[in-house]
């Protein structure tokens, strides 16, 4: 055995890399020509690679993970202490942290009862989907199947999640799919069909969920699964009133509102789930990465009393959830959402989340009015996005290249942002932010600073 090529050297890591290493949503051919990024450590926003170079992260982690930033020790300690101690059980059994934490959560979402544990975001929107499935055959004889899902929003990348998913270049190439999964329109005002604005606007696309309802037969529908603000489909905030409609409709048809929190919850948009800045009640609510901010896979299946009741029937040996996520008997996960939980608390990332959030749209409008390539500024809390356009009277979308060339001009400025990547055919022009929940002033300052230089220098 050649123990050197185990070493911390950074020509041996990166040749390991090269050679051995898959990188996820990457176009893999490119590493024969340029080394791949390896980072090596994490502190609050900043991070740096292997050869020293630093970063500040404007996207936690790159995909909206690390809400309350790097670097945090105690979290650290709370999983080595877990696992030591009772590393893993399999979910039949509980577990000190599972039990904990799950009082802990159910206690920030008034109204939901039970927490199912699991290990991905895309794992817990599965269970849902198959609960919502094993409802209908138990109770509806089949019949109350269908799921519905929105236009640009993302749900994981399973078989069964892109068969909910409404981002078409993420799809592709990769059906057929699950039947029994029905898109409905997107909620985004900018682009909207109608010419309708505000209030008008919302309901007239609330509407257009019910007319999906109304055409697949409302005695079909289990489940409307929905993004409280999507996420890489633009960062779309729903116009007023939707939510508020969106439900009445659920309610008048039994349907299930299944809300996917899995970029949104623990502080994101300034509460702690995104749902709660519309003032609805979920019967079903998924949650991943910001749970434990990365410091442990963890993901969580949230539901009233009244859907885990549904499955207590001791009179049927197959009435019961027969599911199992094995990872979601390890302890690290809980232990490290508690730490994470409490820091947010501690800290009070929630109001930094709102102000901050604050902050960083106002920076953005301020860009808005110097580059006439910005459309429209869009967010809440510490998720935002800015749409880019060639010309803001026609609404024509930037080019994705020069999507692409704007984030690598960032990135050579030591500021890491985020885009919309191969996900909505011909719309995959929206720069986004989603920087940890302890973000400054100044952070924010320095990151919308190498925005405004990147679009002089990319559109000029």
């Amino acid at each position: 055995m050649d123990t050197n090529s185990y070493s911390n050297d950074p020509g041996h890591v990166i040749e390991a890399d090269r050679a051995h290493v898959w990188h996820h949503l990457s176009q893999n051919k490119v590493y024969e020509k340029i080394d791949p990024r390896i980072i090596v450590e994490g502190k609050g926003l900043k991070v740096w690679d292997i050869t020293g170079k630093e970063y500040l992260d404007a996207v936690s982690g790159g995909v909206w993970t690390t809400n309350v930033g790097y670097g945090r020790e105690r979290i650290g300690k709370a999983v080595g202490d877990a696992i030591t101690k009772m590393c893993f059980f399999s979910g039949g059994a509980g577990t000190i942290p599972g039990a904990n934490f799950a009082k802990m959560l159910i206690e920030k979402m008034p109204g939901l009862d039970r927490v199912y544990y699991a290990n991905s975001g895309s794992e817990a929107n599965e269970k849902a989907f198959k609960m919502v499935r094993q409802i209908s055959h138990k109770h509806y004889g089949g019949k109350k199947y269908k799921i519905l899902y929105r236009d640009r929003d993302y749900h994981g990348t399973t078989l069964g999640a892109l068969s909910a998913g409404g981002q078409d270049e993420r799809n592709a190439q990769y059906g057929p799919f699950a039947p029994g999964f029905v898109r409905v329109p997107h909620c985004l005002e900018y682009r909207s069909e109608n010419g309708l604005t505000g209030e008008a606007y919302g309901a007239a696309a609330a509407q257009a969920i019910e007319d999906v309802i109304l055409r697949e037969g409302a005695d079909t529908v289990g489940a409307l699964c929905l993004e409280p603000i999507t996420a890489g489909g633009g960062i779309i905030v729903p116009p007023k009133g939707y939510w508020d409609r969106v439900q009445e409709i659920c309610k008048k048809y039994n349907i299930l509102l299944h809300i996917d929190e899995v970029v949104c919850g623990i502080g994101r948009t300034g509460t702690w789930f995104g749902y709660q800045q519309f003032g609805v009640q979920p019967d079903i609510v998924t949650m991943a990465k910001g749970v434990a901010s990365g410091y442990a896979a963890i993901s969580c299946c949230v539901t009233t009393n009244a859907v885990f009741d549904q499955f207590k029937d001791d009179t049927d040996k197959m009435s019961y959830f027969r599911d199992i996520s094995t990872f979601g008997g390890c302890t690290g996960g809980p232990a490290a959402a508690i730490e994470n939980m409490k820091i947010v608390e501690e800290e009070d990332l929630l109001g930094n989340s709102a102000a901050m959030g604050d902050h960083l749209k106002g920076n953005l409008h301020g860009l808005m009015e110097q580059h006439k390539w910005i459309g429209d500024v869009r967010g809440m809390g510490l998720f935002a996005g800015i749409e880019l356009v060639t010309d803001r009277s026609t609404k024509e979308p930037v080019g994705e290249p020069q999507i692409a060339a704007i984030v690598a001009d960032c990135i050579a400025q030591g500021v890491m942002i985020g885009a919309a990547n191969r996900s909505v055919p011909g719309y995959n022009n929206s720069l986004l932010f989603a920087p940890a929940l302890v973000a400054t002033k100044d952070d924010l300052n320095n990151i919308t600073e190498a925005v405004g230089q990147a679009i002089k220098r990319v559109l000029g």
